[in-house]
């Protein structure tokens, strides 16, 4: 049985990963000419995510490009002494099993997991979609498939194809999120330095295995930002706009970034799908129901997402029809619950007023000195928040993994 996966950053190779080794016949189509490498940001991994890498027998590799991230300090406009956090007290009360890692390095571990099982073409992408699995590609060339999934992200090319423009089922929930790969001027290892005012936060982090470093910038507008998601020069001018007129060593990191090449900007949106299959067309990762980047949890619902759309598939024999819904019934609660996590974290991660300034200061300090046994329980007591990613559990697909059959009539 033959599957398209369009997308090959994080979703499309676990798919890939999982698919093949339920008998399916699987090509990734990626429109980069090559496996993405540029620069990426840090992404989370909760418990869930982490037990499916386990599964997949890729929990080493991937352990060791975790960051390594521990501390970070935080430094306030007009205030000469900054306050720091032991950032093991948060995560460890988050999730009972958590790493960090940057994105491409993720991606990279997938893929080199999976290239020699699914066919990888690079530097092409799908053109249309025909009922009947007819893909017309831009490259000119025309194949059919039983499946098509969107792996794409949240621009996703198929999702359009398939249910239209993307202003239908986007809601930007207030912030916009930069992150741009700078040199490492300030001997970052193990430790974040940011600094954060009213509406904005700004940051630089590195990893022990990186050369160089990342500087991530968040802010709220009241009202959306008129630039185009490829229009790399208005973005840059936009980031100047907003934090041009800081203190601290933002000066240095903007002059940074207008030097690099190695640039990533876009609104913190949420996608809201009532569905995301339409015949024999899915959705998974960002490109279905991505709750926000970088407040939602994006990157470990979508390596869950991944896991249990091919292991429907598999537990349906490959029957769209059957498959698509058990699917979307089984983390539909996560999609949901996600989304209004991170509609609470894109107002509460960046300080709205200088009360919520100090707000966060205060709140560095209480965490500082509260036994961290006494953080992880205060946080076990809802799974609606921090913990929300922690609270799914996982169905075990091996009983139903056979080799698929066509599902065409």
């Amino acid at each position: 049985m033959k599957v398209l996966v369009s997308g090959a950053s994080v979703t499309g190779p676990v798919l890939a990963y999982w698919l093949t080794r339920y008998g399916f016949e699987v090509t990734v189509v990626e429109r980069a000419p090559a496996l993405r490498k540029s620069g990426g940001h840090a992404v989370d991994l909760f418990r869930p995510a982490m037990d499916i890498v386990e599964k997949m027998g890729l929990l080493e590799p991937v352990m060791a490009r975790k960051t390594g991230t521990d501390r970070l300090r935080v430094h306030r406009e007009g205030r000469a002494r900054p306050v720091e956090l032991e950032l093991r007290r948060i995560l460890t009360a988050v999730s009972d099993r958590h790493i960090e890692i940057m994105r491409d390095d993720l991606s990279e571990v997938f893929h080199e997991a999976t290239r020699h099982d699914a066919a990888y073409v690079f530097g092409d992408s799908i053109a249309s979609i025909a009922e009947d699995g007819e893909v017309r590609f831009d490259s000119g060339r025309q194949d059919r498939f039983d499946l098509v999934i969107g792996a794409d992200g949240l621009h996703s090319n198929v999702r359009r194809l398939t249910f239209g423009p993307e202003e239908r089922f986007a809601a930007w929930i207030g912030a916009y999120l930069a992150v741009a790969s700078v040199p490492n001027f300030l001997g970052l290892d193990g430790r974040m330095e940011a600094m954060a005012g009213e509406g904005y936060m700004a940051a630089v982090y590195s990893a022990a295995h990186m050369d160089d470093a990342r500087a991530g910038f968040l802010f709220r507008t009241p009202e959306p930002l008129d630039y185009h998601y490829r229009d790399v020069a208005r973005q840059k001018e936009l980031l100047r706009e907003r934090f041009g007129g800081l203190g601290w060593q933002v000066p240095r990191i903007l002059d940074e970034v207008d030097r690099t090449s190695v640039f990533y900007f876009d609104s913190i949106t949420q996608l809201r799908l009532d569905s995301w299959s339409r015949g024999r067309v899915t959705l998974a990762g960002d490109a279905g129901y991505c709750p926000g980047p970088a407040v939602g949890g994006s990157t470990s619902l979508a390596v869950v997402g991944a896991y249990v759309l091919a292991g429907e598939l598999a537990a349906h024999g490959g029957d769209h029809r059957t498959a698509y819904p058990a699917y979307e019934a089984e983390i539909g609660e996560y999609v949901r619950r996600s989304r209004a996590f991170a509609r609470r974290a894109a107002r509460g991660i960046v300080p709205g007023s200088r009360f919520d300034v100090w707000a966060l200061t205060q709140g560095i300090r209480l965490v500082n000195h509260l036994p961290v046994a006494l953080t992880r329980a205060a946080t076990k007591i809802s799974s609606k928040g921090v913990r929300l990613h922690d609270s799914i559990r996982l169905k075990d697909y091996a009983a139903h993994a056979r080799p698929a059959t066509s599902s065409r009539p």
